[in-house]
């Protein structure tokens, strides 16, 4: 078996450590075999994912949601169709952040006009294909943020796939003021997703977990990794904001 160190995926290299508990979380849910299709350079499509967001769709903070905020990966795609099944507004980001309106907006009011089942529009293609896309000035305030992690630690620290996809959405949806200090961040895991919590360093552009909720039971991590304020233009590399079409447009206007 390939050793967990010699995995490589197209955002290794940034970060050492993290680029380590990515290799070590992706092998051991593939020997124990928890995945859905092979993990590497993925959020984890974990086995009980649907569990799991039954789990979180128990805790008040959903429940008082009206507006959520989820990624646009596999295994929160029960999440998002429990959002759409509880009548909550739900944006998806735009996979890559690759549209200038960089986020897809459903309600099942909307969908059922349309003759889309929800479990159709909650897959991220179809979501894509049936969602409005709206820019940030069309977005309303977000009650809850759901972010797909590889590996999280009780204290709050999360890592995804390395691309740091999910930090810049946070970063610009609080630079609009979508997204509070208070607004719960949330993330649904396997239990082998979760690692100590020593192992996951936060940077300063990291935006840390208040709740961590597996198929058996929820962690609330009282963290207290302070959140970024915005966006932190000094940490962006060069590549995101050629790849990026609303990084650049935002550039543009701070000059």
């Amino acid at each position: 078996m390939e050793h967990p160190q010699q995995q490589k995926t197209e955002w290794s290299g940034r970060h050492a450590a993290k680029d380590a508990v990515r290799a070590e979380v992706w092998s051991r849910l593939k020997q124990q075999r928890v995945v859905l299709r092979d993990p590497v350079g993925h959020i984890p499509h974990f086995l009980g994912a649907a569990e799991a967001a039954e789990q979180l769709a128990a805790l008040p903070i959903w429940q008082q949601a009206q507006v959520i905020k989820c990624n646009p990966d596999a295994p929160q795609a029960a999440v998002r169709l429990r959002a759409l099944q509880d009548g909550k507004r739900l944006y998806m980001a735009v996979p890559r952040l690759s549209r200038r309106r960089c986020f897809v907006e459903l309600t099942a009011a909307d969908l059922e006009q349309q003759q889309i089942p929800l479990e159709v529009a909650a897959t991220m293609r179809q979501a894509l294909i049936h969602g409005r896309l709206v820019s940030f000035e069309e977005m309303q305030p977000i009650d809850l943020v759901v972010v797909g992690c590889v590996a999280a630690a009780s204290d709050g620290g999360r890592t995804g796939k390395g691309a740091g996809f999910a930090d810049l959405e946070l970063a610009m949806l609080r630079e609009f003021e979508l997204v509070q200090p208070q607004t719960p961040i949330v993330t649904t895991v396997h239990p082998l997703q979760l690692v100590a919590d020593q192992r996951l360093p936060m940077q300063s552009h990291d935006w840390p977990l208040d709740w961590i909720v597996t198929p058996e039971g929820v962690i609330e991590t009282q963290t207290r990794y302070p959140r970024p304020t915005g966006l932190d233009w000094t940490t962006l590399r060069p590549e995101q904001i050629q790849t990026i079409p609303i990084l650049r447009a935002l550039q543009q206007r701070t000059l």
